[in-house]
């Protein structure tokens, strides 16, 4: 009888150890959801301002179209790649940030472009978002990195595969930011 009490009890404690593990790795799972669920939260934000900066600017830009149609069309493969997963999400805000800079540059040959408020206030706005976006991106790699950590540590790969816990992919930041400039200061 004391035999099977003590084999009870150790049943009891793997499955309650299982169950732990599990609802540890869920919990993970959910951080890492709820994470990329604010980054789309922000660049949403950022494809609905979009389409209003290229309305006020398209009037002082009227030859500068070029410049306003890889805007738009940046945008619109950055809304479709969310479909696509984090990898190609990444890839296409990187590519909708770079043509946004490449907007900026115009914009600032324009002094009466730069001067009106609209076009201010919609600048002001995107910049604002796009430190969200990173700082959405920070959190979303931080939680990436906890729950990778967890499903590959021992014990939790030993039931992250059963269970069918996979790898999830980090929010690249932007090829440019990997580039440190270069910053001279010397009088010469």
């Amino acid at each position: 009888m004391e035999a099977w009490i003590i084999i009870i009890a150790i049943i009891v404690v793997v499955v309650l150890f299982v169950i732990g593990i599990y609802n540890g790795l869920i919990g993970r799972r959910n951080r890492v959801d709820e994470a990329l669920a604010q980054i789309e939260v922000q660049l949403k934000r950022r494809h609905d301002l979009i389409p209003n900066l290229v309305n006020a600017v398209k009037g002082y830009m009227g030859f500068e179209q070029k410049v306003l149609t890889a805007v738009t069309e940046a945008r619109a493969n950055a809304v479709s790649a969310g479909a696509k997963g984090v990898a190609a999400q990444a890839e296409a805000e990187n590519m909708l940030t770079s043509t946004l800079r490449s907007l900026f540059a115009v914009v600032e040959n324009y002094p009466d472009l730069k001067a009106n408020q609209n076009v201010l206030d919609l600048q002001e706005q995107l910049t604002t978002t796009e430190n969200q976006i990173s700082f959405s991106r920070q959190h979303y790699n931080a939680t990436v990195l906890d729950y990778n950590n967890g499903i590959q540590t021992f014990p939790n790969v030993i039931f992250a595969g059963m269970f069918g816990f996979a790898k999830r992919d980090f929010f690249d930041a932007e090829p440019e930011a990997s580039n440190v400039p270069n910053v001279d200061l010397s009088l010469s």
